[in-house]
């Protein structure tokens, strides 16, 4: 074999450092966008907002509108409001024991205006019954016991472990027996809100009847029926409960109103959650007949080259400054990357708003139906560019704030050989049965027979499908007396 030299001319693509910023700023949140852009503000000294730019922490200030969830309409607070709402119930409460005595808007130093006054931390679930607990006329040991018991509550306000196997977890030195727990338990329950420390929902809601007023109407057909028959009740076998109380409709639906009224997790006062706010990327407004897609320029940071040090590097080319080029270098990209990251989801959004204008005009039930090829195609970009740019991206629209990726759904055929989009045909589940007879409530068989009058030919099975996405209970648990 003769060993040679040969010269080969190909082509291949390479993904440059530029690039793949580029890519992984697209597939970002506005608010990661942020975080990522501070994180780089800080490494690169070349890098700086320009005056009035959002900070990370703002809270979107579009005309006073903070979106909330997609999908659901937006909750109008003032900015200053809805940072108040998003940091305060993140914070423990002893991090503001520092702030104890100082007023605001009562101090003559002009500053004090600058602060917002701190929501108000609700008091812990824990910390409700242990301020109880110090009032009770108990032993130091009794009390311990039910402290014990406090700390093994869940959110819900329920003891999910069993007596014996609270005290099969304590050192055997303390000589806790199942019986002491039991009379701690016993006074747990006394505590207020009223059902706290059941270890089940049916005692849960018994302590609540027990709680009542002997004379309360229907209270001792409720007890028989939390005690005994909830299952019935839950299945709503109201033959079965008449038969049980051998009373008629009026009745029964008498105890069934008392037993709703009752609270099934009386600890989800105390439970703080967590208060998500999204930022809209895109706002879309009707001028002159036309719904035209705009850039939130509250969401949009603002970057520019610091000019300080570009002229330093401009004067001292000569000089040993790779690092500083190799940062201006990074700065222009930045900014650059960023900009084409809006331009790409206006391209998108304005896409997504030309082929879903009768939902801007009708609502849920004129979506049409619209996958990410369509508008990959129309724009000439990757499939898998319209996915990144469609996830975490949100439309602030006159009907609500929804996720792009919200505006795409797959077709079911009609009679008439064109196509309705799974969107509208889950908000026409939802108007027949919000107008259903409570008392012969709608099967999905008769959905979809009713669906194929209109002419959108659906199965069965697929109803029950969009109908579980919608969160509606099943014929027989829709029934009412």
């Amino acid at each position: 074999m003769k060993h040679s030299l040969q010269l080969r001319l190909s082509q291949h693509l390479t993904l440059t450092p530029q690039l793949q910023q580029s890519i992984r700023l697209l597939q970002l949140s506005t608010l990661e966008l942020n975080q990522e852009i501070e994180r780089l503000l800080q490494d690169n000294p070349l890098l700086e907002r320009e005056d009035g730019a959002l900070e990370p922490s703002g809270a979107p200030a579009q005309d006073g509108v903070t979106p909330t969830v997609a999908g659901e309409p937006a909750v109008t607070t003032a900015p200053a409001e809805a940072e108040a709402e998003s940091a305060a119930p993140g914070e423990d409460a002893g991090a503001f024991d520092a702030m104890d005595g100082v007023s605001y808007g009562s101090s003559a130093d002009a500053e004090d205006d600058d602060f917002p006054p701190l929501a108000e931390q609700p008091a812990s679930l824990r910390a409700h019954l242990t301020a109880q607990l110090a009032l009770l006329h108990l032993s130091e040991r009794d009390k311990q016991l039910v402290s014990l018991l406090i700390d093994s509550l869940d959110d819900g306000g329920y003891l999910p472990q069993s007596l014996e196997e609270i005290a099969a977890m304590l050192p055997a030195e303390l000589e806790v027996a199942p019986e002491e727990l039991s009379i701690a338990l016993q006074h747990l329950q006394h505590l207020e809100p009223t059902g706290i420390g059941a270890r089940s929902l049916a005692e849960c809601l018994t302590l609540q009847l027990m709680a009542l007023p002997a004379d309360t109407p229907y209270r001792s057909e409720a007890l028989e029926i939390v005690r005994h028959h909830l299952d019935a009740l839950a299945g709503r076998d109201f033959a079965r409960l008449k038969r049980v109380l051998k009373c008629e409709d009026t009745c029964l639906r008498s105890v069934q109103k008392l037993i709703i009224s009752l609270n099934p997790r009386p600890g989800r006062d105390f439970s703080v959650e967590e208060t998500r706010f999204v930022i809209a990327d895109v706002i879309v407004r009707k001028i002159k007949g036309v719904w035209l897609a705009a850039l939130n320029p509250d969401a949009m940071p603002k970057l520019k080259v610091n000019r300080l040090y570009a002229d330093i590097l401009q004067r001292n080319r000569g000089g040993n400054s790779q690092q500083i080029t190799a940062q201006l270098q990074e700065a222009k990209w930045l900014i650059k990357n960023v900009q084409q990251r809006f331009d790409t989801i206006l391209r998108v959004s304005q896409a997504i708003v030309d082929r879903q204008r009768n939902f801007l005009e009708h609502g849920e039930v004129a979506m049409r139906p619209l996958v990410l090829r369509e508008i990959a195609d129309t724009l000439g970009l990757h499939e898998s560019t319209v996915s990144r740019v469609t996830t975490q991206k949100f439309m602030h629209t006159p009907r609500g704030i929804f996720e792009l990726k919200y505006f795409f759904g797959s077709h079911v055929a009609t009679e008439a050989g064109g196509s309705a989009s799974s969107t509208a045909i889950r908000a026409l589940i939802k108007q027949l049965v919000s107008a259903e007879n409570t008392r012969a409530p709608l099967s999905d068989g008769q959905i979809s027979e009713l669906l194929g009058q209109q002419g959108i030919v659906v199965a069965r099975r697929t109803i029950a499908k969009y109908r579980e996405s919608l969160q509606i209970l099943p014929v027989n648990l829709r029934k009412t007396l």
